[in-house]
């Protein structure tokens, strides 16, 4: 996307609380973007718990295709405690996900100052890292079924699937990223070759073969576990992680843990090709039972519009807002944790425009 021409944005509230902190995060949008000259239109979406169960529908004939004429969405929360689990993730999160292609599952992890995390000695210079995670393949396309369901003979199936393409698109942009984060410039490849001897033996063929076009990327590799171990034990060693779907979905929550918590976790989910519409949103959950008590973060809400920002070449914009959210937490908010902030969730949002 180029700077000069409007960014077109569908915002989907959600959920629970997702409708308070993307509020926030428009707020913030609107502050930040005469500042930095940037031209944008918004259009709200009702999607979500609600209309399901209005209608029956997750989404209504003709939502793909009208999301699509948008360069990107901008995501509250989907949960809703009267509809059961998976109705509204498999029909709203992984359909987006899937159907828009959205290859690149983004998950900056970055400790703010003033945040507290649950690790002894270690500060926001220690736990500075990006984890990229394939987004359309793995466990979670749905391949499998049953046989004799119900019964004491049962056997259920989940195929896991990869494909060259797919590990191969996911790989090289994450070595692109990580020429561009400028950092450590190392990036390390987190899978389970020991174990699963096929599609992990994919993953590693495809990035030694990638890895030699980046001769200036130091490339690394760790197991699974014993990267859970090393990101507690020194998150410091790590700048960028690649990594397949369901070991990204394990590893960024307890990523997530160590920079805070829920409440300050953005993450995006990337088409990265030109005119692919992409989707941003907080990391934590609907929170039900916060709903309009103002007691929410939006932290991490507000973060996943700079997210959105950064994607779209407004890369100012987005440090600008990441700056002032710096700026609040470390000296302004109390905790992080919902009703302990020391504001509301509509203070916390000022208190981020006015410092941008």
């Amino acid at each position: 996307m180029s700077n000069s021409k409007t960014l077109k944005i569908a915002v989907i509230g959600g959920d629970g609380t997702g409708p308070e902190v993307v509020a926030e995060a428009v707020k913030v949008l609107k502050a930040v973007a005469p500042l930095e000259g940037i031209s944008y239109q918004l259009q709200q979406f009702d999607y979500g718990g609600e209309r399901y169960l209005r209608t029956g529908e997750v989404l209504p004939e003709g939502a793909l295709d009208e999301l699509r004429k948008f360069d990107a969405i901008l995501l509250g929360a989907i949960g809703h405690p009267q509809v059961p689990p998976g109705i509204l993730e498999r029909g709203l999160l992984l359909e987006l996900r899937f159907r828009f292609d959205q290859y690149i599952n983004l998950r900056p992890v970055k400790l703010f100052p003033g945040v507290e995390t649950p690790l002894k000695d270690k500060g926001p210079e220690d736990i500075d890292f990006v984890v990229v995670r394939e987004n359309t393949e793995d466990l979670y396309c749905g391949m499998g079924g049953f046989l004799k369901k119900g019964t004491a003979d049962e056997v259920a199936t989940q195929v896991a699937i990869y494909t060259r393409k797919g590990c191969e698109r996911c790989i090289r942009w994450a070595f692109e990223y990580t020429r561009k984060r400028n950092k450590k410039r190392k990036l390390t490849l987190v899978a389970k070759t020991n174990v699963l001897t096929y599609g992990h033996d994919l993953w590693w063929r495809t990035f030694q073969e990638v890895a030699q076009e980046y001769p200036d990327i130091q490339t690394d590799y760790n197991h699974v576990d014993a990267c859970c171990m090393w990101m507690v034990k020194n998150p410091e060693q790590y700048d960028v992680i690649v990594t397949t779907n369901m070991f990204g979905d394990i590893i960024t929550d307890l990523a997530a843990i160590i920079q805070g918590g829920m409440g300050v976790a953005a993450g995006g989910n990337i088409n990265p090709q030109p005119g692919g519409t992409s989707m941003f949103e907080p990391m934590g959950g609907s929170a039900p039972k916060y709903t309009g008590l103002g007691a929410i973060n939006p932290i991490a809400a507000i973060c996943a519009c700079a997210m959105m920002l950064e994607h779209a070449g407004h890369q100012r914009a987005a440090d600008r807002i990441l700056h002032a959210v710096q700026v609040v937490t470390g000296t302004k908010m109390k905790s992080q944790a919902a009703g302990r902030m020391g504001y509301t969730t509509s203070q916390v949002g000022d208190l981020v425009c006015e410092a941008l």
